[in-house]
């Protein structure tokens, strides 16, 4: 299977009640596109002062890995910055939030697999 990137399925929607809206281009479609093992795989933008609010995973666990800008990240509730080349990893259980901090949009890929 080859995607091209405008085949892709892009979503816009504020996100856990953060400011503004997350885009997102599903790069594959949920579990039937993953074997079953995940629901997201995604290239997400944040534009500055976009967020994706705090919500706590139940039953899978999250990868952010940052390919552009700068992000302020509650690793449960542990305020840090990342930016480009960072990875983040919110386990089943725990908390996070990512917000576009700074003059130019935030992109990253987010992976959301099964426990």
């Amino acid at each position: 299977m080859i995607r091209r990137k405008d085949e892709a399925t892009v979503v816009r929607k504020q996100m856990f009640g953060g400011a503004g809206e997350a885009v997102m281009r599903q790069l594959l479609n949920g579990d039937g596109e993953m074997y079953g093992k995940g629901r997201v795989f995604n290239h997400l933008f944040l534009a500055p002062g976009a967020e994706i609010g705090w919500h706590v995973h139940h039953g899978d666990g999250e990868t952010y890995y940052i390919l552009r800008g700068r992000g302020e990240y509650s690793d449960n509730g542990r305020l840090t910055t990342v930016e480009s080349g960072d990875v983040t990893f919110t386990d089943d259980g725990e908390g996070h939030s990512l917000k576009a901090v700074g003059d130019e949009p935030l992109e990253a890929i987010a992976l959301i697999l099964y426990k």
